[in-house]
């Protein structure tokens, strides 16, 4: 597919899958919020879900909110980049809307387990960039779920028992980003995001512009 969007020095690039993964707790959302309101040309994922809406979500921007059937078919035809379980309920990624933001040169932001960022590197590899966002510790980790007030004690044992387990595929990312700061945390995610913006392969118009300025210093 041919990329339109046009990158900040005017050249057209292919747009790319940008992946966050953490235990709970760990920054992830909140790292997501801050890229989707400091950076342009970047959106947010949105995912189909069997999961019920909760109080002051909106179906099809916060969750495409579906019923296990719809969510069944969906899988069936391929229309999903990824799923998984998660919580007992299913959640995935509609794959059209995806590519229709790569091919027009705007990126998407994914905020997936590890499972679901297998699974896009078997469908789209080339696209994918992962990032795996690490507490400090595990101490620190706890904290911040006992800090939000969401979740049962219960809940939090369950989440800690599950971060260790989600923390152990932290070696199939691309980069790694330890939140001791979230400041430092999402200066860290832009610098990544920039340098793979301007890889060479994803710059569709770089060898027209190139041939253009050797036109130029030939002439």
């Amino acid at each position: 597919m041919t990329a339109h969007g046009q990158g900040f020095d005017g050249v057209e690039r292919r747009g790319l899958m940008f992946v966050l993964s953490s235990p709970s707790g760990a920054g992830k959302t909140t790292l997501s919020r801050l890229l989707i309101d400091h950076v342009e040309g970047l959106s947010l994922s949105v995912s189909a879900t069997t999961r019920p809406m909760r109080p002051g979500e909106v179906d099809g921007r916060d969750y495409a909110f579906v019923d296990e059937a719809t969510f069944a078919a969906m899988v069936q035809r391929d229309d999903l980049l990824e799923w998984a379980f998660v919580f007992d309920n299913r959640y995935g990624t509609p794959r059209a809307p995806v590519d229709a933001a790569l091919s027009s040169g705007r990126d998407v932001l994914f905020d997936i387990d590890w499972q679901g960022t297998q699974q896009l590197r078997e469908k789209a590899r080339d696209d994918v960039v992962s990032v795996f966002i690490l507490p400090p510790s595990a101490a620190d980790l706890e904290r911040r779920l006992h800090t939000r007030a969401q979740d049962s004690d219960d809940i939090i044992r369950e989440r800690m028992a599950r971060a260790a387990h989600e923390v152990s595929h932290w070696a199939e990312y691309d980069y790694i980003v330890i939140n001791r700061n979230i400041d430092e945390a999402f200066a860290e995610v832009q610098s990544i995001l920039k340098a793979e913006r301007l890889k060479r392969e994803r710059r569709t118009g770089l060898t027209d512009f190139v041939r253009e300025l050797q036109r130029q210093l030939e002439t």
